[in-house]
């Protein structure tokens, strides 16, 4: 029996969701400067409440490398894991309290940057190299079209690959963006996963861009995620993410894999 078929019509697991304290130091110029906290009570509470039993807290740019609270969170929490942002020359043997702690990949926050840093350079190839053998993934975040200017790095050095946001493709050229091909020539080649997530932040294109990308990869490497709670956009309900995935994929079986089988695997194997 398919182990989807097994799973509840609804997702399990929310692979983007973020948290943080309201007295947390902001980097220099963040992005955004949320006025408010979301605390991982705060978190679970909207999980519970739409019956999603796992998630994934992705750190966030706005607060860099300042990890403190998201590692606190997952300690206690045996259900939940998370990404940090690092710096390239991070020791093995932090990385390895991290994976204790419930860590399971890198945030590459490349969006926020002007210029894209050197992937060849001798720290990340070290960096990428010590990911590569913890079997812990790369979630990068950057905008389409330049995503073709890092992907080959990425996949040269053997890490898994995760890609945020339907790897927001150009608005205008979308699927016949070289980033929205790109991103498809790196899912077929087998260490590539996409996030079907930020559709509010994307615009009502995301919708096509999310079908064309399933139709050419099909759903094996997808994920779903809400990106709660919306930073920057906090007028979007919870509920209209897991309304806009059974838009995107009307089969529940596809459904079942890209919010349940597919990142159980991913994040908790």
């Amino acid at each position: 029996m398919n182990p989807a078929l097994s799973l509840p019509d609804r997702p399990l697991v929310d692979a983007h969701v973020h948290v943080f304290r309201s007295n947390m130091p902001l980097v220099p110029s963040p992005r955004h400067r949320p006025s408010y906290e979301f605390t991982a009570e705060q978190l679970q509470g909207t999980l519970d409440a739409h019956g999603v039993q796992y998630c994934v807290i992705a750190a966030a740019s706005p607060w860099g490398d300042c990890n403190d609270y998201v590692i606190d969170s997952l300690r206690t929490r045996p259900n939940w894991r998370g990404t940090a942002i690092l710096d390239p020359s991070t020791d093995r043997y932090i990385l390895e309290q991290m994976a204790r702690d419930g860590m399971v990949g890198v945030r590459l926050p490349f969006i926020s940057m002007k210029q894209l840093p050197d992937l060849d350079s001798w720290d990340y190839r070290k960096f990428l190299y010590r990911l590569a053998d913890m079997d812990w993934h790369v979630h990068l975040h950057l905008d389409g079209p330049r995503i073709p200017q890092v992907l080959p790095q990425l996949e040269r050095s053997g890490v898994k690959i995760v890609l945020d946001h339907i790897g927001r493709p150009d608005p205008v050229a979308g699927v016949e963006s070289e980033g929205f091909k790109a991103m498809v020539r790196s899912v077929e080649k087998g260490r590539t996963w996409v996030k079907l997530s930020g559709a509010y932040r994307l615009g009502p294109q995301a919708t096509e861009h999310a079908r064309e990308l399933c139709r050419q990869v099909g759903y094996e490497r997808m994920v779903w995620a809400s990106d709660c709670p919306f930073v920057g956009d906090e007028a979007t309900l919870y509920q209209s993410t897991i309304d806009w995935l059974a838009e995107v994929v009307p089969d529940a079986n596809d459904r079942r894999r890209i919010g349940g089988e597919n990142p159980l695997r991913l994040y908790f194997s």
